[in-house]
């Protein structure tokens, strides 16, 4: 049982819910571990179609790191090699099942790191952004690698969102790429219930090897992304969900897939 995160299904979603609402759902050691061990679960469910990470209230998506020196996830082991939540953010991205960022308001710090390692996010048209770190004298670097290699934010507004702490506005948000889409609170889990039945009717088996080939071929140049892929697309066309796919085209029926 974890205290500061709910897990729970809801259709063919993992729903998992920071649940520390007046701390404005802040990362504590206990949401880093619940959100890698959601991970583990959705990955070995079959069931599952993907995850949807999201903050308890109005208010706050994830406000970023609890300051309290008891529960901060980000305390420096000087002979650690690794961070519990970089290490979260590594999972998210090499998750095999899709993540949707539920954004339902203030989006700030630490949370813009599980934003950035989401693979869709639908937001709040009420939410803020933004990486405060410089005001309490630190930087949000691991954050900074993921919106700057992975989200591929323009450099100069990423630089100045990094050394001024300055909040965007979801309007702004969107236009940079950050989010998806839009929408009033209100509609925020009509969005997010009718992207989870898209990614539902898709072949899973397609979702998973192109979200693989898709993080393999980020850190390439282009000769090498494009090798990949052309041994990527080969391995995909010898799946049952493959020859499904090409079946019910074939005879105009909707596809039944296996995940093989």
């Amino acid at each position: 049982m974890n205290a500061d995160l709910r897990s729970e299904g809801r259709g063919r979603a993992l729903v998992l819910t920071i649940d520390r609402e007046a701390k404005r759902n802040a990362l504590s050691g206990a949401v880093v571990e619940g959100i890698a061990e959601g991970l583990n679960r959705a990955n070995a469910d079959s069931d599952i179609v993907c995850i949807v990470l999201t903050g308890v209230g109005e208010r706050a998506f994830c406000a970023g790191a609890d300051l309290d020196p008891k529960s901060a996830p980000f305390r420096m082991d000087a002979g650690a090699t690794r961070l519990a939540y970089a290490d979260l953010l590594r999972a998210m991205i090499a998750s095999d099942k899709p993540i949707i960022a539920r954004v339902n308001g203030a989006c700030m710090a630490g949370g813009m790191g599980l934003l950035g390692a989401a693979d869709i996010a639908i937001a709040s048209d009420a939410a803020k952004f933004g990486l405060p770190e410089v005001g309490i004298g630190v930087f949000p670097m691991m954050v900074a690698a993921i919106l700057q290699n992975r989200l591929h934010i323009p450099a100069r507004k990423l630089t100045e969102l990094c050394l001024t702490g300055d909040p965007i506005t979801a309007a702004e948000a969107l236009d940079l790429g950050l989010v998806n889409a839009l929408t009033p609170y209100a509609d925020l889990d009509v969005a997010v219930d009718a992207m989870v039945e898209k990614l539902a009717s898709r072949s899973p088996t397609a979702l998973r090897l192109g979200k693989r080939a898709m993080t393999a071929m980020l850190g390439m140049d282009w000769d090498a992304a494009l090798a990949h892929a052309e041994s990527q697309i080969r391995l995909v066309a010898l799946t049952e969900d493959a020859r499904e796919g090409l079946a019910s085209f074939a005879e105009k029926r909707a596809p039944k897939w296996t995940g093989n």
